[in-house]
């Protein structure tokens, strides 16, 4: 057992607590809440080293043996997710410093961000099902907060339609572990997979496995997405940062792990629905990108897209697309932070979201325009930068299967995000200059912050074959859920 497992969720629970008492004390809530999230790293890295040592973490909680008490399992994709959403959370964090505002930091911003950072951490490490729902609400209720914190009349409409979407999702989501335990009997994930198995999948199981499919979908936008382009317009930049990068990203990794581990003895009845959905997905999601001249809507459906392309990595299921969907994952929380962040930056400095209003910036920002065509080009798959070898490895699996139709639309999926980012670009810091001509904003503070993403997404890709060692250990566990099931059960 290894009680490192729980101080990723201990820690920004406690910061979460401590930061409610310091209300008024803007600056000591700054400095608590970055040691927290320093610390989170160093532990998050630290478990990665091991996991890749030692193998597969778990730890018991109270010392009741599975199937009977709470668990919590470190594999590799669990661990390098953690360490992932530690690094982007942190930079939000800094960005949030500068732009965030004193009124909605008084008002429990940064204690709000800690717990849903728990929420975050906790799905990905705990190994049961029922948890796992318990993780999501944690999350989801410090969502909603954060969604609504300034009070504007966008975010109260925007928040009671986010709010009404989730709250049928999580009805779905009770009701799918519900039916389960009286399937099978059992809320462990590696005791569900086996008692699955046993009970062959098929009937009820296959009806459930749907279910599931359809409560994680409305998590991650997975098809189901029209509630999402409007929500994340409506918050601070940074809360959209912190949702684009990690909230959807949660919702995949659920579809992941319950469609490698839970329900993998039908894959001809899952796997299809998968594909489709990732195909739908990756369309609609494209013709939103290029449709819109708002910089946060074109944003938003960027998102989207990424949703389909990991989905269709999922739906393939061959080791490389596997392998691929797991890297492509790491990359996007990056990438998808830094694209938040510069979009904000953008907003900032031409005071407007259209881009029919925006040009001529490249002259007075120069730095963040070529940080924007550096993000657009890891995006698109470019090498080395960190988008190519997720995309490589997805498309050559759909390949590899006969799925030409899918791996055609995800190829032209990114030329769409290719063609919605140069817009951004062009008219942004290419297009003719506004016959008023604004004071120049002070960036600094978030253009280092953006650099040091922009300096991960490049190494990422330029270490590609460093960091897959990583990846493809987490990829083992995907195409043979044995050995996440040995390494809990064992015990």
């Amino acid at each position: 057992m290894s009680n490192l497992l729980v101080l990723p969720i201990l820690i920004p629970l406690c910061t979460a607590v401590i930061l409610i008492f310091l209300k008024e004390r803007i600056r000591l809530q700054r400095w608590i809440s970055s040691a927290s999230g320093l610390l989170n790293i160093v532990i998050a890295a630290v478990l990665v080293s091991r996991v890749h040592d030692k193998g597969i973490q778990t730890l018991q909680m109270g010392g009741w043996s599975p199937p009977y008490g709470i668990v919590f399992v470190g594999d590799m994709l669990a661990s390098l997710l953690l360490l992932t959403a530690s690094l982007v959370s942190f930079a939000i964090l800094l960005y949030s410093f500068r732009s965030i505002g004193e009124e909605r930091e008084r008002f429990y911003y940064y204690t709000f961000f800690h717990f849903l950072l728990v929420g975050v951490y906790g799905s990905f490490l705990t190994g049961d099902i029922f948890n796992l729902f318990v993780f999501f609400e944690v999350m989801l209720i410090s969502s909603y907060a954060l969604i609504s914190i300034g009070g504007t009349k966008l975010q109260l409409r925007e928040t009671s339609k986010y709010l009404l979407i989730n709250i049928v999702s999580s009805t779905l989501f009770v009701a799918a572990v519900a039916y389960l335990y009286a399937a099978v009997g059992t809320l462990n994930m590696a005791h569900l997979s086996q008692r699955i198995a046993e009970a062959g999948q098929g009937g009820i199981l296959n009806v459930i496995a749907i279910l599931f499919l359809i409560v994680f979908s409305l998590k991650a936008g997975l098809m189901l997405f029209y509630w999402l382009p409007g929500s994340y317009s409506a918050p601070p930049v940074a809360v959209r940062a912190l949702f684009g990068a990690l909230l959807t990203k949660v919702g995949l990794y659920a579809i992941i792990r319950t469609f490698t581990l839970l329900f993998v003895n039908d894959p001809g009845f899952t796997q299809p629905w998968i594909a489709w959905m990732a195909a739908a997905t990756m369309i609609l999601g494209g013709l939103g990108a290029v449709a819109y001249q708002d910089i946060p809507r074109i944003l938003n459906y960027n998102v989207i897209i990424s949703v389909g392309f990991v989905a269709f990595g999922l739906a393939v299921g061959t080791p490389d697309s596997l392998n691929g969907a797991v890297f492509y994952l790491l990359h996007d929380m990056l990438a998808k932070a830094l694209m938040f962040i510069l979009g904000g930056m953008i907003i900032s400095a031409a005071g407007t979201e259209h881009l029919k209003n925006m040009g001529g910036m490249i002259r007075k920002y120069p730095l963040i325009g070529w940080m924007f065509f550096i993000l657009a080009l890891a995006l698109v798959g470019i090498p080395p930068l960190s988008g190519f070898a997720g995309k490589v490895l997805i498309i050559r699996g759909g390949l590899d299967t006969g799925m030409l139709t899918l791996s055609l639309i995800g190829l032209a999926s990114s030329f769409l995000v290719l063609y919605s980012l140069m817009k951004v670009f062009r008219l942004a810091f290419w297009g003719n200059e506004p016959e008023k001509e604004l004071p120049k904003v002070n960036l600094k503070s978030a253009s280092a912050v953006a650099a040091g993403l922009l300096v991960l997404v490049i190494a990422m890709g330029i270490g590609a074959e460093w960091v897959y060692t990583y990846v493809s250990q987490a990829g083992d566990i995907l195409v043979s859920p044995g050995l996440y099931i040995e390494a809990v059960m064992k015990e």
